[in-house]
C-alpha cells in the first residue's frame, strides 16, 4: 500500500485543525465545520469516485446518522414531553457520545445496503435519479413521521462533543478507511468496472456486488459523519441535511477532483473554507484588529464564481483526479510532492 498517498490528505486536515485551534470562537467553529464537511465529502467519494456513478442520495445517510446520534444522546428526561409521539424505546434511549457515533455508522451502512440492492443495478442518469428519490423519501419520512424523530421541529439539547480532537480523529478515520478501500482488491475491481464494464465482467468481476459493497461502506461513513455533524451543531432539523448540503458537497467533490481521495479532501477544504470565512464575514468579523463585514449574499456569489473558474480552467478538478504522494528521499530529506 502506498502510504505516502495518505500523508497529503492527512497533513492537510491536521493543518486545518491546528490553525483553527488558534482562531477566535467564530472561526474556530468554522474550522470544525470544515473537518466535518470533509468527512462527508470523503464518504461520498468512496462510492462516487471509485464507481463513477453519481449519487444524490448520500446526504440521506448523513441525515439518518445525525438524527440517530442526536436522539441517542438527547436527555431522556425531556424527550417524552418535547416529542410525545416518539416510540417508547427511543424516548427512553440515552447513550454516550462514542456509542452514538457507532450507532450512526451502523444505521447508515444498513440503510445504504437495503436501498442499494435494487439501485446498484442501475447506471448513469437512472442511478442518479434513483438516489435522488432516496433523498426525497428519507427527508419526507424524517420530517413527517414523529414516532421516530422530531418531525418538522428541531431536535435540540444534543451534547456538543465534536471539538477539535473528535473532529480531527473522525475525519482522519474516514480518510484512512477511504484510502484502505481504494487500495484494496474490492476497490480495484470496482474501478476496473468503472473504466471498462464489459472487460471487467469478462474476467469475472460482479459489478453489481462491488458497487453494493462500496455503497454500503460509503453509507456507513456518511452516517458516522452525520453523527459528527450533529454533535458539532448541538441541534438538527431536516432542512439542514437536505438539498443545500447535497449540492454543496457534490460541488466540493467535483471541484477537488472526483476521481481521487486527495481531490475530495482539497475540494472540501477549499470550498468549505471559503464558504465558512465569507459566512463569518457577512455577520461581521475582526481581522488583524480591523472590523470586516461584507454584504449579504457575497458568500454564495464568491463560491459560485470560484467553482466556475476552477471547472473552466481544470475540468478534472483542482487535483486533476490524481493522488498526491509525499515521500522521503534516501537521505531522509522530504521530496517535493509528486502527482501520478
Amino acid at each position: 500500500m502506498r502510504l505516502s498517498e495518505l500523508m497529503g490528505p492527512s497533513l492537510l486536515l491536521i493543518a486545518v485543525a491546528v490553525v483553527g485551534s488558534f482562531l477566535g470562537s467564530g472561526l474556530r467553529f468554522q474550522a470544525l465545520s470544515i473537518l466535518v464537511t470533509t468527512a462527508i465529502v470523503v464518504s461520498m467519494y468512496v462510492f462516487i469516485g471509485n464507481s463513477g456513478v453519481l449519487s444524490f442520495g448520500h446526504v440521506s445517510f448523513v441525515a439518518l446518522g445525525a438524527f440517530s446520534a442526536g436522539l441517542a444522546t438527547a436527555p431522556a428526561a425531556v424527550k417524552p414531553t418535547t416529542f410525545p409521539e416518539l416510540l417508547p424505546f427511543l424516548a427512553n434511549l440515552e447513550t454516550g457520545n462514542i456509542t452514538s457515533l457507532a450507532l450512526s455508522a451502523v444505521l447508515g451502512g444498513v440503510f445504504a445496503l437495503l436501498v442499494g440492492i435494487p439501485i446498484m443495478r442501475l447506471s448513469g442518469l437512472s442511478a442518479g435519479i434513483a438516489t435522488f428519490a432516496v433523498l426525497i423519501i428519507t427527508n419526507n419520512v424524517l420530517r413527517n413521521w414523529e414516532a421516530i424523530g422530531p418531525g418538522a421541529k428541531t431536535l435540540s439539547l444534543i451534547p456538543t462533543t465534536t471539538g477539535f480532537l473528535q473532529a480531527t480523529i473522525g475525519s482522519l478515520l474516514v480518510v484512512a478507511v477511504a484510502f484502505a478501500y481504494q487500495r484494496s482488491r474490492w476497490g480495484r475491481m470496482l474501478r476496473a468496472g468503472r473504466e471498462d464494464p464489459a472487460a471487467a465482467r469478462s474476467v469475472g468481476i460482479d459489478i453489481h456486488r462491488q458497487r453494493l459493497v462500496a455503497f454500503t461502506l460509503s453509507g456507513a461513513l456518511a452516517g458516522f459523519s452525520g453523527g459528527l455533524l450533529v454533535h458539532l451543531l448541538g441541534s438538527i432539523n431536516t432542512q439542514q441535511v437536505f438539498l443545500d448540503l447535497t449540492f454543496i458537497t457534490l460541488a466540493m467533490l467535483v471541484v477537488g477532483g472526483i476521481g481521487s481521495l486527495w481531490g475530495a479532501v482539497v475540494g472540501a477544504v477549499l470550498i468549505s473554507g471559503a464558504n465558512s470565512v465569507l459566512a463569518e464575514a457577512e455577520r461581521g468579523m475582526t481581522v488583524l484588529g480591523t472590523a470586516l463585514q461584507v454584504p449579504a449574499g457575497t458568500r454564495l456569489i464568491t463560491v459560485g464564481v470560484l467553482m466556475l473558474l476552477v471547472l473552466a480552467i481544470r475540468p478534472d478538478g483542482v487535483s486533476g483526479s490524481r493522488e498526491i504522494s509525499l515521500r522521503l528521499s534516501r537521505s531522509g530529506e522530504p521530496r517535493l510532492p509528486s502527482q501520478r
